[in-house]
């Protein structure tokens, strides 16, 4: 920043990673600095957004949206992240339209691949949130658009996740041999793409033998739209979980919740409140538990009530009573 004060890149470089580190103040005083130099962009725009949401500001969160208004290759990012804020809290059906909106403005700008990516995070978090068969369906509409590294590691992921074994072992595979020597292909997303689907097969011991390869990238910035999803600690959680080892289902859970500014707005940041209460569960805490699913439940609090993850997370809360 002090050798070239004019290059954006050097801002948004050390805001983010003030971010990862939950420090928030830091971090909007980087970006405060850039906007000052008159440095703009997009990118700049998605992490002054996040520092935003780290707040719970929505105005400001507002501001940002407001300001690629109208630009197609602008607008497209932030609607996608808006996409990512209304999953968060658990409002599926606007989580949807800002997707649509932002795969269609990306479309405008003649970005097909970027198009193809906004619709296969769609179908991860329709995965997520347990509705397989959607999942199914937006994967393929993103693998319709473009195939490039990262849509085609979210699609298999995404499709492992809902279930579907073939389609996401083909991918995985097509994926291995596009890019063996990727650092994020091979040591994030093919070993969580994989424990994913072991764990589908109840192949719990291999598939935390599989995590162990994410150990030194899990808190890295993976997302195009710089978030750290940390998914090799959600899914090494999950097999703590389905192993009923809550003592362990709580650490790595907690490793989520306790790294928000890495996490930022993905929904995952807010299952983990989910996960955390299953670990207590299983570990006997009851009222750590039963605080935990409060929790989840407060954010999700204005969700879309025919979601099958929080049916699933009220009838459990329920049986706490």
């Amino acid at each position: 920043m002090h050798l070239e004060p004019n290059d954006i890149y050097g801002y948004t470089s050390l805001g983010v990673n003030y971010l990862g580190l939950n420090r928030v103040k830091d971090a909007e005083a980087i970006f405060d600095q850039a906007l000052a130099h008159k440095l703009d962009s997009s990118y700049l725009r998605l992490f002054v957004y996040y520092a935003a949401f780290l707040r719970n500001d929505a105005a400001a969160m507002q501001q940002q949206l407001t300001w690629g208004a109208g630009s197609p290759g602008e607008e497209n990012w932030l609607l996608s992240v808006q996409s990512h804020t209304e999953a968060y809290y658990g409002r599926l059906s606007k989580a949807r339209e800002f997707t649509r909106r932002a795969v269609e403005s990306a479309r405008r700008a003649d970005s097909r691949e970027v198009a193809a990516l906004w619709q296969a995070y769609a179908a991860l978090r329709e995965a997520e949130f347990g509705n397989p068969s959607s999942a199914r369906q937006s994967a393929s509409a993103a693998l319709a658009l473009a195939a490039g590294r990262e849509v085609t590691a979210v699609t298999a992921l995404a499709l492992a996740r809902a279930g579907d074994a073939p389609h996401a072992s083909k991918l995985a595979d097509d994926l291995n041999k596009e890019f063996p020597l990727d650092t994020i292909a091979q040591g994030y997303w093919l070993p969580v793409i994989r424990a994913s689907l072991e764990l589908r097969a109840n192949n719990i011991a291999k598939a935390l033998d599989l995590l162990e390869a994410t150990t030194p990238f899990e808190l890295g910035q993976v997302h195009t739209l710089g978030l750290g999803m940390l998914y090799p600690i959600y899914v090494r959680g999950e097999a703590h979980l389905l192993a009923r080892q809550g003592k362990q289902a709580t650490t790595e859970f907690q490793k989520i919740i306790d790294h928000r500014g890495i996490v930022l707005n993905f929904p995952l940041g807010a299952l983990a409140h989910l996960g955390l209460a299953r670990g207590y569960s299983l570990s006997g805490d009851t009222a750590k538990s039963r605080s935990a699913y409060q929790d989840f439940l407060t954010l999700w609090k204005d969700a879309d009530p025919d979601i099958p993850i929080l049916k699933q997370a009220k009838a459990e809360y329920a049986k706490l009573q």
